[in-house]
């Protein structure tokens, strides 16, 4: 990598570059404090994975739409698309704790614009949805509650928006000394064929 510089008359030579912002967050103590860095945390390991539920949700329904699928050939479709998603991601998400996976849901609602439940019930049924439901109120989550940018996500949509600007990292950093981890997913061509 080459770095810029600037010869200044006197013949001196000034190195130019870049640096990352610098978050300085005061190490704190308290049940707030606390909170607030497990929820930084926990948004570094659930916002990919967020992302890359919008990028299928959107792959998906434009698969669908341009082939004019009839009934059986949309499900035939849906099926397999879910196998392939199951053999990608379910390991990597097993990983995740009860409270990263409440925070998926919720910004995979954030992304998509639509409930997790309502994504399971227009893809896979009525029953399946409420299925997925039931297990996500065993682990205190609800998957029909919407995203809320000003009330109870307040803080989740600074990060969204730290995360956009390219200043997320930085703020990791700031907290924990090391940077944020990098999601675990396998590439479609690991997964063995069936």
């Amino acid at each position: 990598m080459f770095m810029e510089f600037i010869v200044d008359r006197n013949g001196d030579t000034v190195y130019i570059d870049h640096l990352d912002p610098v978050y300085k967050v005061a190490r704190r103590k308290g049940k707030e404090w606390r909170k607030y860095y497990r929820l930084v945390h926990n948004f570094a390991k659930a916002y990919p994975y967020a992302l890359l539920a919008e990028e299928k949700l959107r792959e998906a329904d434009s698969t669908i739409a341009r082939s004019g699928f009839n009934r059986r050939q949309k499900n035939r479709y849906i099926n397999i698309l879910q196998d392939e998603l199951f053999d990608t991601f379910e390991k990597p998400l097993r990983n995740l704790t009860v409270s990263q996976g409440k925070l998926l849901l919720r910004l995979i609602d954030r992304q998509t614009g639509i409930t997790p439940y309502e994504i399971i019930r227009d893809y896979k049924g009525r029953a399946a949805a409420g299925f997925w439901q039931g297990i996500a109120r065993l682990f205190g989550s609800d998957m029909k509650k919407p995203y809320d940018p000003q009330g109870d996500d307040k803080q989740t949509e600074q990060l969204v928006e730290l995360y956009s600007k390219g200043e997320f990292n930085a703020l990791y950093r700031s907290i924990f000394g090391k940077n944020p981890p990098e999601p675990v997913v396998r590439s479609y061509l690991d997964v063995p064929q069936k």
